[in-house]
């Protein structure tokens, strides 16, 4: 019997590698990102943990700008991650 393999995702905050499923993605999306719940969205994408600590790490290192290779105004990537915060409580 053939077991089904788990597709594997690397979080740009802790950069570790985990099963797709327990992932966020965030979108490029006509120069704009933002979060894809479907994970299925078209445009270039991102994961992230649904952890605090992991968007702190992504947001120091500017990884959300150079993963998703378009440029975020400072406010944009705020909203953003406050985003990112409402939907880990609500996960």
């Amino acid at each position: 019997m053939k077991t089904k393999k788990i597709p594997m995702r690397r979080c740009v905050g802790c950069m570790e590698s985990k099963p797709k499923r327990e992932l966020i993605r965030i979108v490029a999306d006509n120069g704009t990102a933002r979060i894809d719940p479907t994970g299925k969205a078209n445009g270039r994408g991102i994961y992230l943990c649904p952890d605090k600590e992991c968007h702190v790490k992504a947001k120091k290192k500017k990884a959300v700008c150079r993963g998703l290779n378009i440029r975020i105004g400072e406010q944009e990537l705020d909203n953003l991650f406050k985003e990112l915060s409402d939907y880990e409580k609500k996960g």
